[in-house]
Order: structure tokens, then C-alpha cells, then sequence
């Protein structure tokens, strides 16, 4: 059931593929999201939980995908096919992965571009408040133009030159700045208050809302249900130990994620903010807290300085699930395909970049969808994320849980999982196959029903 192709192109190393499929997760989502979702959900039990999920149940579904790809070689509708034999609807899955893949970019590097903007805030707009800044649309369109050229440098490199070249760069210059802003933060008076509220699980907390939510967390932060797995993985060689690598891409992601906290609630604890601001919480409550501190300038300039470096290791992968897709099924070029696809997306986000007070047409749509909005969003950004990157990546996992579970087969999975591991034992393969097969899909459809009742 193998597909594959003896030029394409593939991870020169291990910690290459490591850190490139870390760079995926590790983004946005960790270090705006995650933050903001725990102090909505009481700190420490919300962390609980949600490391349980990524444990229990992101985990083995990241193998899942690792093995679909690198068993196809191919992009999420390459890898489809590869099993049906074409001609099948489930193919449509694959095709929303890419789809996906274009329309999260298009709106993630809006919000990419603010954090670029505000790393340099202090010398381009030093007296905009959030909702000024947002509002400029001469600026918030040259920077996510700016990001997106970024990105689309990175890309056009190829998998080896390119893509993983950059992720050895920018990795571990992520985590040296994390390191500084932790180190400000939990030296702060008053910084044990918020460690104890990020850190000790208040068990009355734990509500059905709460798992539902932590589950969502842990697939968003994994970067499943949108193909960049499938991609990742599909420029694994098979001497690669699928297991071990997604452990530590686990690891990895996990890792950062718990660090943002460390960084953000001491900060907010000592300064007497809110930790349970919300969306808000990054762009507008932390630079009042920063201003605040002493070394706050300083402080602000690297805690944004790498949140645009996750955003930029996430939208590499995105961009990356569209682009081998005309690679492979297109036969384009890589170049052809990064700066069709680039430009293409790059008009797709001005709506976007518009929709936060810029333009009321896209800020404001309740000419369509009356005062409450679409499930209770009222932009256009806003819409976009949750019906493609919450709710739709959320059903996409769900479909290709079952794919992979039941329509490619457990089994054929795990034979795929196995091939060159070192660590998979006849026990491991066991678990692992009921999980594929009748744990995760049931557990996915829970976060499916969680967008569709409200708890996400």
C-alpha cells in the first residue's frame, strides 16, 4: 500500500524532521492561545487536563498521521488516493485539508502580522492602542505582507534547504527567548501567585466545558486535522522511527506551551491583571502589564519578537500542506506553486486584515448574520477561524481518525507505525490500534459536539 516516489524530497535527519514538525505546532496557538484558555479554565486544572489530552489522545493520533503520510508519500489528497484507489468521496477529506491549509494562512497571518508590528511597536506606532492599531489599514496590510514573504522565502527553499534549514534556526532561538522572558517574569514581586494559579489543579474547576475544551487545545496545538502531519510525514524516510519522532515533536510542543504560561501568569499576577481576559489577553492586556514592569520595553520587545517566530514555524507548515499538493498532483513546480499560491492568499487575508474596525463591512457583519453574528462571531476573521479553524479542523480530524482507522485499516497503520522503530512492542501496537479504532474517533466526535453545543 506504498506509493512511492524516488525523487521526492525528504528530511536530511531526525532532529531536522523534529524540529520542522515542532515548528508546525508550536505556534500561535501555544503561546496566544493556550495562555488564555487556561486562565479561563482556573490555571492548573485546565493544565491538567489538557496534558492528559495531548498524552492520552493527541499523541497517538499525531502517529496516525505521521504514518499515512510517509506510507503515501503524498499530500493529504495524494495520500487518500493512494488507499482508495481514486474515485472516492473520502478524497474530499484530503481536499479540505488543503483547503484548510489556505484559508487558516490567509487569516493566521493577520495575526501574525500584529505580533511582527508590535515586536517593533515602540519605533513604527508607539501611541496606538490595540484597537487603533488593528484599525490601520495601511499598516496591518503591509505587515502581513511582510509575514507572508517570509514564509514564502522559507518555502520555495524545499524541504531540506528551506523549510528544515530555518527550523534549526529558528527553534532554538524560540526557546532562548522564552527563557529571558520567563526569567523576567518569575522575578517579578508578587510572580508566586500566578504560579500557584497556573500550577496547583483546583479540581473543582474540572467541568465537561473545561475537557472539551483542553481537548480542542491539544489537537490545535498538534497541528491535526489540517494535513500538516500527513505533509510532514510524507518526507519521513522509512529508517525513521515514527514513535520516537512524534514523541519528541510532543515534547517539543508541550514543552512550549507550558513555558508561554510561565512567561504570562507571574507577569499578570504581579501586575494585578486579569488572567481570565480572554482573546485579549496577549495583545491588549500583557503590553499595559510590560509597560508596568521594570525592563518592560525590553521584555515586550522579545515576548513578541517570538511570537512571530511560532507564527512563522506554524505558517511554513500551512502554506507548505497547499503547496505539495500542486507538487504532487499538479506537477508544478515548487517555486510556480509558493508564489501563485502566495498571492492568491495573500488577497484572501485582506478581508481579514480589514475585519478589526479597518473596514465595516468586514467588521461588522451583521448584515448577514443579525446582531448575534455566526456562532456568535461577527467579523470576518473571526468567522473564518471558527468555521475552518476551530469547528472544521475539529470535524476533519474526526473524518480522518475514521479513515485511518477503519477505511486504510488499524492494522495496515500500524504495520506502517512499526517499520523501523525500535520502541513499538507487540503491547504498544495492541493499545494503539483500539485507540486508532475506537477510542480516538469517539473522543474527536466529543470536541465536534463541543463547537456544535457551545462549550468550544
Amino acid at each position: 500500500m506504498s506509493n512511492e516516489t524516488a525523487d521526492r524530497e525528504e528530511w536530511s535527519s531526525r532532529i531536522g524532521f523534529i524540529l520542522a514538525a515542532a515548528g508546525s505546532a508550536i505556534g500561535l496557538g501555544n503561546i496566544w492561545r493556550f495562555p488564555y484558555l487556561a486562565g479561563e479554565g482556573g490555571g492548573g486544572a485546565f493544565v491538567l487536563i489538557y496534558l492528559l489530552c495531548v498524552v492520552l489522545i493527541g499523541m497517538p493520533y499525531l502517529f496516525g498521521e505521521l504514518s499515512l503520510g510517509r506510507n503515501s508519500q503524498r499530500n493529504p489528497v495524494g495520500a487518500i488516493k493512494s488507499i482508495t484507489g481514486g474515485g472516492s468521496l473520502w478524497i474530499l477529506v484530503g481536499g479540505f485539508c488543503v483547503l484548510a491549509g489556505f484559508v487558516i494562512l490567509s487569516y493566521y497571518s493577520v495575526v501574525a502580522g500584529w505580533a511582527v508590528g508590535y515586536a517593533v511597536k515602540d519605533i513604527i506606532a508607539p501611541t496606538m492602542g490595540f484597537q487603533e492599531f488593528a484599525a490601520s489599514p495601511g499598516l496591518v496590510i503591509a505587515l502581513l505582507g511582510v509575514f507572508l514573504l517570509l514564509t514564502f522565502l522559507v518555502v520555495v527553499g524545499g524541504i531540506e534547504e528551506g523549510i528544515e534549514r530555518w527550523a534549526k534556526i529558528l527553534l532554538p532561538i524560540l526557546f532562548v527567548l522564552i527563557f529571558l522572558v520567563i526569567i523576567r517574569a518569575v522575578t517579578l514581586e508578587g510572580a508566586m501567585k500566578g504560579l500557584k494559579f497556573y500550577l496547583v489543579p483546583d479540581f473543582s474547576e474540572i467541568t465537561f466545558g473545561l475537557v472539551v475544551s483542553a481537548l480542542g487545545q491539544a489537537f490545535f496545538t498538534l497541528s491535526l486535522g489540517m494535513g500538516a502531519m500527513i505533509t510532514y510525514g510524507s518526507y519521513l524516510p522509512k529508517r525513521e522511527d515514527i514513535a520516537i519522532s512524534g514523541g519528541y515533536v510532543v515534547i517539543f510542543n508541550t514543552l512550549i506551551a507550558l513555558m508561554a504560561g510561565f512567561m504570562i501568569f507571574p507577569a499578570i499576577f504581579a501586575m494585578g491583571a486579569d488572567p481570565e481576559t480572554g482573546p485579549a489577553l496577549v495583545f491588549v492586556v500583557l503590553p499595559k502589564v510590560f509597560a508596568q514592569m521594570p525592563l518592560g520595553g525590553l521584555v515586550s520587545v522579545l515576548f513578541f519578537l517570538l511570537l512571530s517566530i511560532a507564527a512563522l514555524t506554524s505558517s511554513i507548515s500551512l502554506l507548505e500542506v497547499v503547496v505539495s499538493y500542486f507538487v504532487d498532483e499538479k506537477q508544478w513546480s515548487r517555486q510556480k506553486s509558493v508564489w501563485i499560491i502566495g498571492s492568491i492568499v495573500f488577497l484572501m487575508a485582506i478581508p481579514s486584515a480589514l475585519s478589526q474596525g479597518a473596514s465595516g463591512a468586514f467588521s461588522n457583519m451583521s448584515y448577514l448574520f443579525g446582531e448575534s453574528g455566526l456562532f456568535g462571531q461577527n467579523n470576518f476573521l473571526g468567522i473564518l477561524d471558527y468555521l475552518i479553524g476551530s469547528a472544521g479542523l475539529a470535524i476533519g480530524a474526526f473524518f480522518l481518525s475514521i479513515f485511518i482507522g477503519w477505511v486504510w485499516g488499524a492494522d495496515y497503520a500500524a504495520e506502517e507505525l512499526v517499520e523501523g522503530s525500535s520502541v513499538m512492542t507487540q503491547g504498544l501496537v495492541s493499545v494503539w490500534t483500539f485507540m486508532m479504532r475506537y477510542v480516538i474517533p469517539v473522543v474527536v466526535f466529543g470536541i465536534v459536539m463541543g463547537y456544535v453545543f457551545g462549550y468550544l
